[in-house]
């Protein structure tokens, strides 16, 4: 896809970006404000286009990336007034045609990407060219040696602000681009058939983008195989791991020189095969990556994770950590392109006055910063300020603190931090982040009530290690759904989450109460995560009300 993104760039065509999973109402409020006339999509998102063909008023032509097109029984299509071609055809049509290019200026929109609308109908944010080159050229300057023959896996959206600038970097230096999907990124993922190659062994990429939550998957997944295994594959593992941890943790006696060859070649070999054995850079971004996933992946696939932190309305740019930075826990420092300051959050205890680190609202300045929302002026001046040099800065919501070197750390969202009945404060994103590092967990929405002094969370657990787990206790289920259901397995999550929750010394009020297992997973198809599978609160919240409501009845 980043080819026809790089063509509309050569034409001055503003690119406008949507989720495939957005709801009707969504799709159709985006596609109108923008007034679109042409949409590239797959044959999954065609024959969701004509259903919704009536509300939509500027589109008039479909370009199919498949190809073989659908059929599409539609009387627009009948009367003339929508075409629907290949994107074969399309290509064959410009080589037969040839026509010279009109280059933007860098002034010029770029792209207007809609968010994923956790909250409320998505927003346009507005992306100048000059927007697109500033995160670009700054991260070039950041990641070492990116090469003509690098491979990278693609397998986030494009409409994803992570995704679009690293394709974008990628593309810049030559190198080739595998795209695949996260339910095919592996061997054992879920759409990938028993026995096939998922797509990183197939791809076997040198750089990946990747969203926490994906690593997180992996790290659970390699967990399992090697507590499935046990015996003396699982004994090797752990004294391999620890050794390595230990050695990166600056103790003398860790693994290092010939020790750590034959560390790789016994044990980490197989666990690089996972994603295709070649990666030596993986970039983390999209939300805090915890502790335990970043040292877990620098150990196991023997490649530095480079944290960023950014946002679709700074184009991705913020900070990125340096690429021997060992430290966990930290986005690292400015990108050459961003300014970063922070400003007091009185109300949440928040200031820049606070020791031993300054602590504050994140808000970042510079080049990257975007123009603003399409058409919505008033949510505009309320989140972006021009300061008296001319200097357009971000207000991101995000509280952070700077370490003495510099580096940013993220610690709390002010939209996720709810005052109890007796006046304490819990941030719900904290509590989560701590809690997903629960081998029982597959997914979690902390919930507090203003009127209640306890906390509650939806899990959505782990099957493997929920089932795994009951074989061992010998219970007898129906099925999974009965599984979640029964006393014993929710007082054995509820017991284990307690456990990771003082691990991370979270206060009392902060570890749920109560708890409530759902055997469905959140996709970004149920409309419950955003396709970076962070998680959309107010929709879950509305999903699942009668359960919430249920938990602080009992």
């Amino acid at each position: 896809m980043v080819h026809c993104v790089a063509g509309c760039y050569m034409f001055n065509v503003t690119v406008v970006t949507i989720y495939s999973s957005l709801g009707e109402e969504a799709l159709c409020h985006s596609l109108n404000e923008t007034e679109v006339t042409t949409v590239i999509c797959g044959s999954k998102e065609l024959k969701k286009l004509v259903e919704i063909s009536g509300q939509l008023d500027t589109v008039k032509r479909l370009i199919c990336m498949d190809d073989d097109v659908p059929s599409v029984e539609s009387p627009l299509e009948q009367s003339g007034r929508w075409t629907v071609k290949s994107m074969t055809s399309v290509e064959k049509l410009g080589q037969d045609n040839p026509t010279g290019t009109d280059l933007p200026l860098p002034g010029d929109v770029a792209v207007i990407m809609y968010t994923s609308g956790s909250t409320g109908l998505p927003k346009g944010v507005m992306m100048t060219h000059a927007n697109v080159l500033a995160v670009v050229s700054a991260v070039r300057t950041i990641v070492p040696g990116l090469e003509s023959n690098d491979v990278y896996h693609a397998y986030l959206p494009l409409a994803h602000i992570l995704e679009l600038a690293a394709e974008n970097i990628v593309a810049g230096v030559g190198s080739a681009i595998g795209y695949g999907s996260p339910l095919t990124l592996t061997d054992t993922s879920n759409k990938i058939k028993k026995g096939t190659k998922g797509d990183a062994s197939a791809f076997r990429p040198t750089v990946m983008a990747a969203v926490p939550a994906i690593l997180d998957r992996v790290r659970d997944g390699v967990r399992s195989k090697v507590d499935a295994k046990g015996g003396l594959a699982k004994c090797l593992f752990d004294l391999a791991y620890n050794r390595r941890l230990s050695a990166v943790n600056g103790n003398w006696f860790g693994a290092w020189g010939l020790e750590l060859l034959l560390w790789n070649l016994l044990v980490f070999k197989k666990v690089r095969a996972v994603l295709g054995g070649r990666v030596r850079f993986l970039l983390s971004g999209g939300a805090p990556l915890s502790g335990d996933t970043q040292r877990f992946i620098n150990i196991c696939l023997g490649a530095p994770i480079g944290q960023g932190y950014g946002l679709t309305e700074t184009c991705a740019g913020g900070t990125f950590s340096e690429f021997d930075d060992t430290s966990v826990g930290r986005v690292g420092n400015p990108l050459p392109c961003s300014y970063i300051k922070l400003v007091d959050w009185p109300e949440g205890g928040y200031l820049i006055s606070d020791s031993p680190k300054p602590r504050g609202e994140i808000v970042i300045g510079g080049p990257n910063v975007t123009l603003g929302y399409f058409k919505n002026e008033e949510k505009s001046r309320e989140v972006y300020k021009v300061d008296q040099k001319g200097m357009r800065w971000f207000y991101t919501g995000d509280i952070g603190q700077f370490h003495a070197d510099g580096c940013l750390e993220i610690i709390d969202r002010k939209k996720d931090i709810v005052k109890l009945q007796h006046g304490e404060y819990v941030s719900l994103g904290k509590i989560e982040a701590a809690l997903m590092a629960n081998s029982y967990v597959d997914n979690l929405m902390m919930h507090a009530d203003p009127f209640h002094s306890y906390t509650v969370a939806l899990v959505v657990p782990s099957q493997s290690a929920l089932e795994e787990w009951a074989a061992k206790q010998g219970i007898n289920y129906a099925g999974f759904s009965d599984l979640c259901d029964k006393k014993e397995t929710v007082q054995e999550v509820q017991a284990s989450l307690v456990k990771e929750a003082k691990k991370a010394r979270l206060q009392k009020s902060e570890i749920p109460a109560k708890i409530k297992l759902l055997s469905n997973p959140w996709t970004p198809e149920t409309g419950l995560v955003t396709a970076a599978l962070k998680i959309k609160r107010e929709a879950i919240r509305k999903a699942f009300s009668e359960e919430l409501l249920k938990l602080y009845e009992s």
